[in-house]
């Protein structure tokens, strides 16, 4: 059987357009609906109505739901990593925008890439993505030097939470090690998915109520806000994610990953009304360059060669 996987067509560039979109609006939603419900609920309560669904989705598929022997401790460990993750997130809503937490969040290509370096030798780093590197760790530095554009309280606010956006992104990278260097890269993708989504339900709604944050204000809005995240984020867009990367070509589909943070930092100012600060543009800016040449560098080197 062939396993060769497809370049790039129109449908696999409007799918991952459209999961881009769709996961830069989590953030921006958690944001406006934070009044209403804490993020951090908000995200637990997402993990368990998902792991519900993929389960039942399991079901039907195959009439049993079990777990891949030997794969439970790293399983684990991967939920735990992801639970943090969105622990950190939900935090650092509270105190900066959702724009700078979309940008910093999706810094977790880099910290995986650094990660899988040290890790696997077939996952060496290549100089145009210590380049890329390079970019983002100096965006990262630009962002975090806001001289004159804030002051006091309001700015160490903005810094802790873009810091915790910054770990987020560390953690997201720090997963994808664990499963790639682990039994989980070997099983079916639905279960590594409920070993996040399980840890995450678990620990989030724990962390919610240990720390007071599981008052509830239910509107419109939040059902909605519950609804999106649920099905469409945590459900629907991982398993479209799940079927790309079983068609289509993995460095292919990784020049999309600038995607998701331009889009957030548009629909954070759009629809939140967030100041873009010229300083966060530039910063920004670098780190996303320095994303995409860290994504796409074993797509982009045959090019390279060729006009060397």
């Amino acid at each position: 059987m062939n396993d060769e996987r497809k370049p790039l067509d129109a449908l696999a560039v409007s799918a991952m357009l459209i999961l881009c979109l769709i996961w830069s609006l989590q953030q921006i939603v958690l944001k406006g609906t934070g009044g209403d419900m804490a993020p951090v609920l908000q995200i637990g309560l997402r993990s368990g109505a998902a792991a519900v669904l993929v389960a039942l989705l399991v079901l039907a598929r195959t009439r049993r739901l079990a777990f891949s022997p030997g794969a439970w401790k790293p399983g684990l460990l991967a939920g735990l990593l992801f639970a943090t993750e969105y622990l950190l997130v939900g935090e650092s809503l509270r105190f900066t925008s959702a724009a700078h937490v979309v940008v910093f969040l999706y810094t977790a290509p880099v910290f995986a890439a650094l990660g899988l370096h040290l890790l696997l030798p077939s996952e060496r780093l290549a100089w145009g993505q210590w380049l890329g590197i390079g970019l983002a760790a100096a965006g990262i530095a630009v962002t975090f030097l806001r001289p004159g554009e804030l002051a006091g309280a309001d700015l160490g606010r903005m810094l802790l939470g873009d810091l915790m956006a910054l770990g987020a992104g560390a953690l997201w990278g720090l997963t994808t090690v664990v499963i790639r260097g682990s039994r989980l890269s070997g099983i079916p993708p639905s279960e590594a998915l409920l070993y996040q989504l399980l840890s995450a339900f678990v620990l989030l709604l724990a962390a919610a109520f240990l720390t007071g944050q599981d008052q509830v204000h239910w509107t419109g809005a939040l059902a909605a806000s519950l609804l999106f995240q649920s099905v469409v984020v945590a459900f629907l867009s991982f398993l479209v994610w799940f079927w790309l990367l079983r068609h289509y070509q993995a460095s292919r589909l990784g020049v999309f990953s600038f995607a998701t943070p331009l889009f957030g930092v548009l629909l954070g100012a759009w629809l939140l009304n967030e100041t873009i600060e010229p300083r966060f543009v530039m910063g920004a800016a670098l780190v996303l360059a320095g994303i995409t040449l860290v994504s796409t560098y074993s797509w982009l080197k045959p090019w390279l060669d060729r006009r060397g």
